[in-house]
């Protein structure tokens, strides 16, 4: 890594991006844990500070959670006070390694409490499928919710292999907008292409207005 690449792009709050994070959203390269974090604590900070019902988990306690024994789950959950939310965010990974990022592929998953269900919405032809319905059967007994189904959302499919990730923050985007407006998350509509193809430049811009450096 470049003494460029090492330096700090942006601090906010637990988030701590470099401009090698940065540089990722500048070409048509996959995103990784930095940046997805730092999308979910902006949102849960800024945009939805104010609704205590919705819980953005980041990738690496959604990586820590499927890693860890099910007596431990609640190590991670409880200081969220993940029991008493209505909406929980995890962003998935297919990394199978506990102790390092990783993975190829990015999905997400969305717990709706009045629904009584998982929603999971996966940009390449459900490749999370497997891991996310391991995780799933997790996080009913973590939190209390045996009863809840797991539906496949809809969500516009990636026409290369690294957008995944902007595919997520997208969803995420659309998600959190069905919830301001109809209190549930059934019927929500995929992200448009051109939402997508703007992403990018939208997060490099509000890094920027948080007092980054993109460069």
């Amino acid at each position: 890594m470049t003494a460029k690449g090492d330096q700090v792009a942006l601090s906010f709050h637990e988030s701590c991006l470099r401009l090698s994070d940065v540089e990722l959203l500048q070409g048509p390269f996959w995103l990784n844990d930095q940046i997805i974090s730092f999308y979910f604590e902006y949102l849960e900070k800024l945009i939805y500070k104010d609704e205590e019902d919705v819980l953005f988990v980041s990738p690496e306690v959604t990586q820590c959670i499927r890693m860890v024994s099910e007596e431990e789950i609640g190590i991670f959950l409880e200081p969220l006070n993940a029991r008493q939310r209505s909406f929980i965010f995890f962003a998935l990974n297919d990394n199978e390694i506990a102790d390092r990022a990783g993975g190829s592929h990015w999905s997400l998953l969305v717990f709706s409490r009045p629904e009584k269900c998982f929603y999971h919405f996966d940009s390449s032809h459900n490749s999370n499928s497997d891991i996310c319905r391991q995780f799933v059967a997790v996080l009913k007994r973590a939190l209390n919710c045996s009863e809840a189904q797991l539906r496949t959302g809809d969500c516009l499919q990636q026409s290369n292999g690294y957008d995944c990730g902007v595919h997520v923050l997208c969803t995420v985007d659309k998600v959190t907008q069905q919830i301001r407006k109809t209190g549930k998350i059934e019927g929500v509509k995929s992200a448009r292409y051109d939402v997508i193809c703007g992403k990018r430049e939208e997060i490099l811009h509000i890094i920027l207005d948080l007092g980054g450096r993109i460069n």
